[in-house]
């Protein structure tokens, strides 16, 4: 059974910066590909951040430029680089891994909140 653990997050100034970290167990974690999401009260949770085993980061327009997405397949660890932030980053963030061959799962969550 995959099982993700985030950590990391909290209250940060705008332009600061905050790094959030999750941990994998129970998966092939070189094979599988990695993705960070996020959702805002009252709004759907989106996309940030995406990685594929081997391949180029995929990021979200508002985020491009500011938050980097990188993965340890030796330490089956996916993170989240975030910097400049702003007040809209303000979400809860979660994990997301999706095996080569098996169910999708999600991290618990972290809330990020920015304030101006």
């Amino acid at each position: 059974q995959v099982q993700l653990v985030e950590s990391g997050g909290g209250l940060v100034q705008a332009g600061g910066s905050l790094r959030l970290s999750c941990a994998a167990s129970g998966i092939t974690f070189n094979l599988a590909s990695v993705a960070w999401y996020r959702q805002a009260p009252g709004k759907q949770r989106d996309m940030v951040a995406a990685l594929a085993s081997g391949g180029v980061p995929d990021y979200a327009d508002s985020v491009a430029g500011r938050f980097i997405i990188s993965r340890d397949n030796v330490k089956n660890t996916m993170s989240l680089e975030m910097t400049n932030m702003k007040p809209e980053d303000t979400a809860v963030y979660y994990c997301y891994i999706r095996p080569w061959a098996g169910v999708p799962a999600w991290g618990q969550g972290t809330q990020v909140t920015v304030s101006s």
